[in-house]
């Protein structure tokens, strides 16, 4: 197959193109460092948003922390998994911070129990809440849209 379709055709960006959001180039990697320090910092930025809630807006304390969440799992998946392309580190934070959401349903007394923990809680949360599903796809969002900007900033 030669063309557009060709079987390397996926590892070759268009001339004068950002990345796509499906691939990276063949062999380009996330640094590994700039992806540590900063889901750290989402990380710190998280707890700080619950820690110091009663000065955030209502609006602003309801959502900052489940969307800080789900970009801090976006940015630790492109972290771990930095040869992979934007688009699989998306999905799988999505099915990763979907399927702690949706667990929330369940309550089994061990499960209740681990959540009574702090660190239990921080990762599996308490009750399934809709607008947990949005602030996910928020978060993963911005993740996309930085971890874009950084690959085009890192190809320069």
């Amino acid at each position: 197959m030669d063309g557009r379709w060709g079987r390397h055709a996926l590892n070759r960006p268009a001339a004068g193109s950002e990345p796509s959001l499906a691939v990276m180039k063949k062999g380009r990697e996330r640094s590994r460092i700039i992806y540590g320090l900063l889901t750290v910092a989402v990380l710190l930025l998280g707890l700080a948003s619950r820690r110091y809630s009663v000065w955030l807006p209502p609006f602003v304390h309801a959502y900052v922390g489940d969307v800080l969440w789900a970009l801090m799992v976006f940015l630790g998946l492109a972290l771990l998994l930095n040869r992979q392309s934007t688009r699989t580190v998306a999905w799988l934070a999505m099915l990763f911070s979907f399927g702690i959401e949706v667990g929330q349903l369940y309550h089994a007394p061990w499960i209740d129990h681990l959540r009574a923990t702090r660190l239990g809680g921080l990762l599996l949360g308490f009750g399934f809440l809709w607008t947990d599903l949005l602030c996910y796809g928020v978060g993963i969002a911005i993740g996309v849209l930085l971890d874009r900007w950084l690959l085009a900033s890192s190809r320069r």
